[in-house]
């Protein structure tokens, strides 16, 4: 990814997340890149300063105005979010959040909105596409979470069209890194004994490694248009829970135990032919993601 980006002025909004950490990094090697979260730990703002990374201090859920943050960026990459289970503080960093700094950001060349799958209603585990019906899907996990990423959508979708900025909408599914992700949750579950909740439909998903998230950042930018491109984001391997669980269990010598329940989050299994098409496949399986575990 640095040999597809270079001498750009980048914003990244959230970077103290696993997903826009690992980005931001990245492209701060060949790029200027700003950091744009509320930095409330002092020690993830040092290691990205360390990493050459700008750091500014916001709160997106206050709607106040950006006076510290330039408009002169020419990509910005949106991936804010907020769960804090208030629907107001959630929808107003999340929603208005994103159109505020698009709004900031409007004579960028291109935006990508980082948007989740769990924007789509549950189906039983049939392969969701762009055009699958929205809904709920994380209700028994994050309340706040599928609806304030739908309203954020709409939002980002409105403001492509009324700034004429070049936008993407990628719906992520289930990223994960080295002993990051929710994979990481489940391995801590595992070595404390405890049960791991999955859904009596299967909760199946499509992981992705974070090598192939950051890899995929340039073709996503390239595909902006206006109105935005909506795109899935996603691993090819359609995975279990359970088959990642017992894959874990088995670098750490426990076997992991389940419990069924109505309440655990539901399968999303994810079409990504559009994203073939758009910006290519992912390049690595899940069982070699997960076994670079063995050496940490």
């Amino acid at each position: 990814m640095a040999a597809t980006l270079h001498d750009e002025k980048i914003l990244i909004t959230g970077p103290t997340g696993q997903v826009a950490g690992s980005i931001a990094r990245a492209l701060a090697i060949d790029n200027e890149v700003w950091g744009l979260a509320r930095f409330k730990d002092e020690h993830a703002r040092a290691e990205l300063e360390a990493a050459g990374i700008h750091c500014v201090a916001h709160d997106l859920s206050t709607g106040a105005p950006l006076t510290d943050v330039p408009r002169d960026f020419t990509i910005l990459c949106n991936f804010a979010v907020v769960k804090s289970g208030n629907f107001a503080r959630d929808l107003a960093a999340n929603a208005e959040g994103a159109g505020q700094v698009i709004s900031q950001c409007r004579e960028a060349r291109a935006v990508l909105h980082c948007s989740s799958t769990a924007v789509y209603a549950p189906n039983g585990g049939q392969p969701l596409a762009e055009n699958a019906p929205l809904g709920d899907h994380h209700r028994s996990l994050m309340p706040t979470y599928s609806i304030a990423k739908i309203a954020a959508e709409t939002v980002v979708r409105f403001a492509a069209r009324e700034h004429d900025v070049p936008t993407t909408i990628a719906r992520l599914n289930v990223p994960y890194g080295d002993r990051a992700g929710w994979p990481a949750f489940h391995l801590a579950m595992i070595e404390a004994g405890l049960p791991i909740p999955v859904h009596p439909d299967g909760s199946r998903y499509n992981p992705i490694h974070d090598d192939d998230i950051v890899r995929m950042v340039p073709g996503l930018l390239d595909v902006a248009t206006v109105p935005a491109t909506t795109v899935n984001w996603a691993g090819t391997d359609v995975v279990s829970i359970e088959e990642w669980s017992r894959f874990l269990g088995e670098i750490v010598g426990r076997e992991p135990a389940f419990v069924v329940s109505d309440d655990a989050v539901p399968s999303a299994v994810i079409d990504t032919t559009r994203m073939h098409e758009l910006i290519g496949a992912s390049e690595i399986d899940w069982r070699d993601g997960l076994r670079r575990w063995q050496a940490e």
